[in-house]
């Protein structure tokens, strides 16, 4: 998933939790208010105010959103005290990446080959591409089984190039790795990005400038942190707002309107609710069970028209199964699996370095 925040290590800066809040919301946007349209009639979302129905028409890019909270968190992480110039740190990074990934994606993986084999380009060749977590980048794989884990392939190039960047520290290659992909990312979207979307050819470069944005918001945090908040309310409400014309829509969204969501969250003392926590812990769980949810409904009854109470029932029905779902998997697979897997490591890594010194 797009926006998923590392395991903290020990040492680690003190948590993020306002911005694991804000990855809940940014979940439920892309889940309920974007997805279900392929189910529902449009009228449900579009003819209940215009808040509802900007989500519907733009909750895909929220998944930039979750680029920009992935970089500015990874760098909270790991940047503070130079953590990937240790040794045996690279090591430990790609381990918590694959505890924090893998399973969840392999799960529904699995459950949407057992129910969808064979459906909307559901081929062997297309799983083994989602089981190498390589989907975003062979056509039309990005847009099977579980069509949101797209983004995962995203999410791993950028852990990979911000790796590759701190591993020494964060002087000058990271500098020059961050001003690279930021400019790559600016620079496709500018010159051939397109108005609406999504599109998959976006992909790479929207993960790219959203994760590399949010690496510079948290160097740049200290002077950030004065900015008055009616200026960052001006540029969420500016980059919501501005016409892009024939340029790419997401422009305004990931320059203006989320960088100002993200610096804004960071102050509200609500987004540390125990409800906006329980929604971030779970929100990776939200973003890979919500589509194979609604999928099978479809399976069975089709495109629901309308919007009476029996539509709007439904729609409440698949949210609640969502959560439940998503609660399930967290508590009972998820979180287990995570432990699992880092434990299996520390084992393997403690019993190298026992052997080290009875070989010598």
């Amino acid at each position: 998933m797009a926006g998923t925040a590392p395991d903290y290590p020990a040492e680690a800066p003190a948590r993020l939790t306002r911005l694991d809040g804000l990855r809940g919301i940014a979940a439920c946007v892309v889940a309920f208010a974007y997805h279900p349209r392929t189910l529902f009639a449009p009228e449900l979302f579009t003819g209940h105010g215009p808040v509802l129905a900007w989500l519907s028409h733009w909750g895909w890019a929220f998944v930039d959103l979750f680029f920009l909270l992935s970089g500015y968190i990874f760098a909270h992480v790991y940047l503070a005290g130079e953590k990937l110039a240790r040794p045996g740190a690279l090591e430990q990074f790609a381990v918590a990446r694959i505890a924090r990934l893998y399973p969840l994606h392999l799960l529904t993986l699995l459950a949407v080959a057992a129910f969808a084999w064979g459906e909307h380009g559901n081929t062997a060749s297309a799983f083994a591409m989602h089981l190498l977590m390589a989907q975003n980048f062979v056509r039309p794989v990005p847009d099977t089984f579980n069509g949101p884990a797209w983004s995962l392939s995203v999410e791993v190039c950028c852990y990979l190039l911000f790796a590759f960047a701190a591993m020494r520290g964060n002087g000058l290659r990271l500098r020059l790795v961050t001003g690279a992909a930021i400019a790559l990312g600016l620079g496709h979207l500018l010159l051939n990005g397109l108005p609406e979307g999504p599109w998959v050819a976006d992909n790479l470069p929207r993960g790219l400038l959203g994760f590399f944005l949010g690496v510079v918001l948290w160097q740049g945090r200290a002077g950030l942190a004065r900015v008055p908040w009616p200026v960052l309310a001006a540029l969420l409400a500016a980059g919501l707002t501005v016409p892009t014309g024939s340029f790419s829509s997401l422009l305004p969204l990931v320059l203006l309107a989320f960088p100002a969501a993200l610096l804004l969250a960071l102050r509200q003392t609500w987004l540390d609710w125990r409800v906006m926590q329980w929604l971030g812990d779970r929100s990776y769980a939200i973003y890979l069970i919500h589509l194979p949810v609604i999928a099978l409904v479809k399976g069975q009854t089709g495109p629901v028209p309308g919007e009476g109470v029996m539509v709007w029932a439904l729609y409440g029905a698949i949210i609640a199964a969502v959560l439940v779902l998503s609660d399930l998997a967290y508590r009972r697979f998820e979180m287990p699996a995570r432990r699992a897997i880092r434990q299996a490591w520390d084992r393997r890594r403690a019993a190298k370095t026992a052997v080290l010194p009875a070989a010598a």
